[in-house]
């Protein structure tokens, strides 16, 4: 925790220090989209251990449903004093569990100094934990882009094998590109067998290069393939990437004033 007695500064500084997990947004599409995204994150826990969901998307496009968790609380509540960090942890099987944040992304850019600290104190006792951590988004809701997603080195789309799928699919990739998402990920869900997804995915990559001029890279089928692999070991990515979160997430004002908008 920071010390009251430290000033602000130092408190961050040793904050940012600490060894962190692999961070990564994740946004599912189609007709099933909540159902492949609890089944993504599902498998991510078994390979990669220690899982821990931050769940920022709201009303059936949440997670909640999906596990059977009562709608209700949230990240913000335990800034108010209202919940402990641990009671508002939710229980699912194979992960560290699932974390409500909707309503503090959308409240990130109001709170003053102290609740900001508190706010990054609290993601860094949960980074202690954990060594994977899912920033669970709707591939709906990125104009304009969360604070979450924004600070998230990694993002991952989950794209139905559908016309749907495809549609949205691309829409959030062109709308990522545009708030500036320097790694993007894709599995393929639903799929026939690997030839059809292989083949829907490379029609989504050559969509995504002529018209958005962004490259994509394959993970694999969501139902069959190691997805932590590609998403731990991207050569792409300096490992500094990760250590960056919470500092994108504490400059979040300044940065969500200069990103691009689509």
């Amino acid at each position: 925790m920071i010390d009251g007695r430290e000033d602000q500064a130092a408190g961050l500084r040793r904050l940012f220090r600490k060894a962190p997990p692999t961070v990564v947004a994740v946004f599912s599409t189609g007709h099933a989209a909540a159902k492949t995204a609890a089944l993504a994150i599902t498998r991510l826990g078994g390979q990669a251990h220690r899982v821990l969901v931050l769940d920022e998307a709201a009303g059936a496009n949440s997670l909640a449903d999906v596990w059977g968790h009562a709608p209700g609380g949230d990240l913000l509540h335990v800034l108010d004093d209202r919940q402990t960090l641990e009671g508002l942890l939710l229980p699912v099987p194979g992960l560290m569990g699932r974390l409500p944040t909707a309503a503090v992304a959308m409240a990130l850019p109001l709170l003053d100094d102290e609740r900001r600290a508190q706010l990054l104190t609290h993601l860094q006792s949960l980074q202690r934990r954990t060594r994977f951590m899912v920033i669970h988004a709707s591939a709906q809701a990125l104009d304009p882009v969360s604070p979450f997603v924004f600070a998230a080195p990694r993002h991952l789309v989950l794209a139905e094998a559908s016309g749907r799928g495809a549609t949205e699919a691309y829409a959030c990739i062109k709308a990522l590109a545009a708030q500036g998402a320097g790694s993007l990920h894709v599995a393929i869900a639903r799929a026939r067998d690997r030839a059809d997804a292989r083949a829907f995915f490379d029609r989504l990559a050559a969509l995504a290069r002529a018209k958005v001029g962004i490259p994509l890279a394959w993970v694999g089928q969501v139902e069959r393939d190691d997805l932590a692999g590609p998403l731990l070991h991207h050569a792409a990515l300096p490992q500094e990437a990760e250590a960056a979160f919470l500092r994108r997430l504490h400059g979040w004002r300044h940065n969500a004033a200069a990103a691009p908008r689509p």
